[in-house]
């Protein structure tokens, strides 16, 4: 059928990842009203109208112009077993030509974490970036303190490559984050830094 497009997804042993749509709205509602004390430490403030039907609906419109700009992957993660919505991953900021690269930002619910749902989504999504899209470094950020998430980006092949003063407004404020890159045939080796 012509002007029909296939929806982009990946699947991973556990998981399927695949864009927001419509009808994710009330699991994702309820997967971030449950969890505000356990994610706002780590994301910019929630706007007044964040859990809104509209705001959501301008979420799912971003998330398909961006796939088919070719500017940024924006997934849900939802469990295959019973399609439990478990959170997001989006590599944004895709940057072609000579930088040919992006950046990674993912959160969880809190009853999902810890549980090696996000080290199989990273994986599947820099794989995806690195072999289909043709990117070269994949970048990713978090605060200092945030000891799992640091850890998380190591154990996914992550390097930590440096500090950025003021880099995002988390939580209200600006705040200095350290810095970690993937690359497509990293040769680096471990790093004992950070």
């Amino acid at each position: 059928m012509l002007g029909r497009r296939r929806r982009f997804r990946l699947d991973t042993e556990r998981l399927v990842l695949r864009p927001p749509q419509h009808g994710d709205f009330n699991a994702w509602v309820s997967l971030r009203v449950e969890s505000p004390a356990y994610l706002t430490p780590w994301e910019p403030s929630w706007a007044q109208d964040h859990l809104t039907r509209r705001a959501f609906t301008n979420r799912v419109y971003w998330a398909n112009r961006s796939i088919a700009a070719g500017t940024a992957v924006p997934l849900f993660l939802f469990r295959r077993e019973d399609e439990q919505l478990l959170g997001a991953i989006t590599l944004d900021n895709i940057r072609r030509g000579p930088a040919q690269s992006g950046v990674l930002g993912y959160w969880t619910g809190q009853p999902f974490a810890r549980h090696g749902y996000m080290r199989e989504t990273i994986a599947a999504l820099v794989h995806h970036a690195f072999e289909r899209l043709d990117l070269s470094r994949i970048e990713a950020a978090c605060l200092p303190e945030n000891v799992a998430s640091r850890g998380l980006l190591e154990r996914s092949g992550f390097k930590y490559e440096g500090v950025a003063q003021s880099y995002l407004q988390i939580n209200g404020r600006w705040r200095t984050h350290v810095l970690y890159a993937a690359l497509r045939g990293d040769r680096r080796g471990k790093t004992q830094v950070g």
